[in-house]
């Protein structure tokens, strides 16, 4: 059964993920003439600046003919290897202080990668009877497999407000990022990261909240843009590996999905921005894909990919109408219906807002709208 749900708002909201992307990257080299052997094709070459966070300083301490490409707004790369973030490093700590009724705390998942999660659980759940579990969220971030993370104010406020509505523990996935790590590093981390906390079920896990609160058979995966594509495939797999107990619902929010053809008529024409999507991808997400962005990983929609062993029983898709994705995110519903998944799909439509207006502008008229939604079907 395919449900729709639309709500519209006169407010006017910038289009963010065409900013984002239209900027083709820009190559900066020295006055010498012969080309540098670093590229983004090259991770192994490739390491973080030590600090999380960019200080004017630092920035200045680079000259431009130190560059070997910038990528705004996600990333610088110079000549020795060093990552420079431009956006989604700011980070804030987890608190066993109530914060909104929460708490979190932070658990390492895996050593190896060096690795957390950040778990959040409602304070007054240390009150209740341990036969009270609650639902469990796994949230899988997004910032177009480059930037932000589990620990950034944006996602820590959002699960803090999912928490505390939905009266659920939520798991906040870190994963490995682009460029230093391209895809598949993302994707693999993130199944770790599932399974993981499903080794909880039995109540004998490494962690004990997810052992004392987690109700096995209420867990949702959400993930919001190239978190809701990395949700996608997780929930395939799942579904391939017949993961136990099953995923009970995935919610899909603004997913980053692409392909080099437009999926209809009214998907983005314009070649500027279908080549901005297409440089990201190729240039620092996923360098040795090779059919670019019709790599199955990214072109879900358009690619011959067959949904019906989808891992869960029910799927909620929200897609924003001035988003530059919003018609992937309902090709995506419709093909999903006629694969022969035995699921109920509903779609959720934001016609007047952007790429993840509810996280940039938690104020705005239809953020409380989509949260109520989305809390509901983590309840329901």
């Amino acid at each position: 059964m395919l449900r729709r749900i639309t709500s519209s708002s006169s407010l006017f909201s910038p289009p963010l993920f065409f900013r984002l992307f239209r900027q083709s990257p820009r190559s900066n080299f020295s006055l010498s003439s012969s080309r540098t052997a670093l590229s983004v094709s090259d991770p192994h070459h490739l390491h973080r600046l030590s600090a999380p966070n960019t200080t004017l300083r630092s920035i200045c301490s680079y000259s431009s003919s130190d560059l070997v490409s910038e990528h705004p707004p996600f990333v610088r790369i110079y000549k020795d290897g060093r990552v420079e973030r431009l956006s989604g490093t700011e980070t804030v700590p987890a608190s066993l202080t109530p914060q909104n009724g929460v708490v979190s705390k932070d658990v390492v998942y895996s050593r190896n990668h060096n690795l957390s999660a950040r778990l959040f659980l409602p304070h007054k759940a240390r009150e209740l009877a341990a036969s009270n579990k609650l639902p469990l969220l796994i949230y899988i971030h997004g910032g177009a497999w480059i930037v932000e993370s589990p620990f950034s104010p944006i996602y820590h406020n959002f699960l803090t407000e999912v928490v505390k509505a939905a009266n659920c523990l939520a798991v906040s996935v870190q994963y490995r990022r682009a460029p230093e790590d391209p895809i598949p590093a993302a994707y693999e981390d993130s199944w770790s990261a599932i399974q993981w906390v499903f080794s909880h079920s039995d109540g004998s896990g490494p962690v004990d909240w997810i052992n004392g609160y987690a109700d096995f058979n209420r867990v949702f995966l959400a993930g919001d843009s190239a978190g809701a594509n990395i949700s996608h495939h997780m929930a395939m797999r799942a579904g391939e590996e017949k993961l136990v107990p099953k995923i009970k619902g995935i919610a899909i929010v603004h997913p980053a999905f692409w392909g080099k053809d437009p999926v209809d008529e009214h998907d983005v024409q314009d070649a500027e921005t279908r080549s901005g999507v297409a440089e990201v991808w190729e240039k620092i997400v996923s360098p040795n894909s090779v059919n670019g962005t019709d790599d199955p990983l990214f072109n879900v929609v358009g690619s011959d990919s067959d949904f019906s062993g989808l891992g869960c029983e029910k799927v909620l898709v929200a897609v924003a109408g001035k988003d530059v994705f919003v018609r992937q995110g309902l090709g995506y519903a419709a093909k999903l219906k006629k694969s022969g998944w035995k699921g109920d799909v509903e779609v959720m439509e934001d016609g007047d807002e952007d790429h993840c207006f509810h996280l940039l502008n938690p104020d705005s008229e239809n953020a409380p709208k989509f949260m109520k939604k989305f809390v509901q079907f983590i309840t329901s």
